[in-house]
């Protein structure tokens, strides 16, 4: 801190790489919701969302969300496996 400014170094500034390893860590919170014991109880289920019709609603779109995320924990491992390799080698 200069005189009341403040300096942001290069570390503190938030670039494309943070951004990309948020966005991952999002993705890999959603995917490990359970089903049965996190959105059947809250109603977020896509069986209850086709019944009620309301698929494009924004419930219905966060829903389609999470099962996306689901449906991808495979490129999600490998993408998590190349950021810990990236984050070994560069520090």
């Amino acid at each position: 801190m200069i005189l009341g400014r403040v300096c942001f170094t290069e570390r503190e500034t938030m670039g494309f790489w943070t951004l990309m390893e948020g966005l991952l860590l999002f993705a890999n919170a959603l995917a490990i919701l359970n089903e049965d014991r996190f959105l059947a109880p809250k109603g977020w289920t896509l069986a209850e969302l086709h019944q009620t019709g309301k698929r494009n609603s924004l419930k219905g779109q966060i829903v389609g969300l999470i099962h996306a995320c689901q449906y991808m924990r495979l490129p999600l491992m490998l993408f998590n496996l190349i950021v810990i390799i990236v984050k070994l080698f560069s520090g």
